[in-house]
């Protein structure tokens, strides 16, 4: 049935009927008869710890540990919006953790698994609290806070979020070609697949002298996107019915 990647759902308390559709697909036949399932970052609007004690999480893991239990691995990277979360929580929901810039053979090809906001390496600003947030000094010191002080933390932070993406240019939030290029040069590979930008699309260009491609998964509220690989290449196509 092949390999399915998506990203970028945002599950939140506020928008319930995405996190019922993200239910219903991974109830679906076509998750559970996959190879395998990757979730490339961004699965929630915000993640403020494995200790999170809202009824969204456990959802959320009741749904992908049905899927490993139905005998398909779920993959999941970190984005973004979700980098706190652990160990503890991926073992509740029978997933295993992908660093950033993972490759992983599929069918015969090499391919580089990343979030994507890496790669915007134009959005300076955003490379700089990304820089900062990850640090382990910075995330002890916030999983340290009571849940209602992370929780208050975080409904800032999405704030900020919303105000630095509705002031800056849109080229700028994009990938940057250099950066692109390069990640796939160090993992030597000529396939990538990521999320974050929010731009579904199959783009193919040379690199080096061998075609390439990128393959970008889309959000789930605008553009949203279930990316399909098997033997004879890839389908990026918009999400099941609702």
């Amino acid at each position: 049935m092949g390999t399915l990647f998506i990203a970028d759902l945002h599950l939140d308390d506020s928008r319930p009927g995405i996190t019922a559709l993200f239910e219903r697909y991974l109830a679906s036949d076509e998750v559970r008869r996959a190879d395998a399932l990757y979730i490339l970052g961004d699965l929630v609007e915000a993640w403020i710890g494995d200790d999170d004690d809202a009824e969204l999480p456990r959802r959320i893991a009741a749904a992908t540990r049905a899927v490993r239990a139905a005998g398909v691995p779920v993959y999941f990277m970190a984005g973004n919006r979700d980098f706190l979360l652990g160990e503890d929580y991926a073992r509740r929901a029978g997933f295993e953790l992908l660093q950033d810039g993972t490759v992983h053979t599929l069918y015969g090809r090499p391919t580089l698994l990343m979030h994507g906001d890496v790669l915007c390496t134009d959005d300076l600003a955003y490379q700089a609290v990304r820089k900062q947030v990850r640090t382990p000094e910075w995330q002890a010191q916030i999983l340290a806070m009571p849940l209602e002080a992370r929780r208050a933390f975080a409904a800032k932070s999405r704030a900020e979020s919303r105000a630095h993406t509705g002031s800056t240019m849109e080229a700028i939030m994009d990938v940057n070609a250099d950066a692109v290029a390069d990640a796939m040069r160090e993992a030597g590979t000529t396939r990538l697949i990521h999320g974050h930008t929010h731009r579904p699309a199959i783009h193919r260009f040379e690199l080096d002298g061998h075609t390439a491609e990128r393959i970008v998964l889309g959000d789930w509220y605008e553009q949203g996107s279930v990316l399909r690989v098997d033997g004879d290449g890839a389908e990026l196509r918009g999400l099941p019915p609702g």
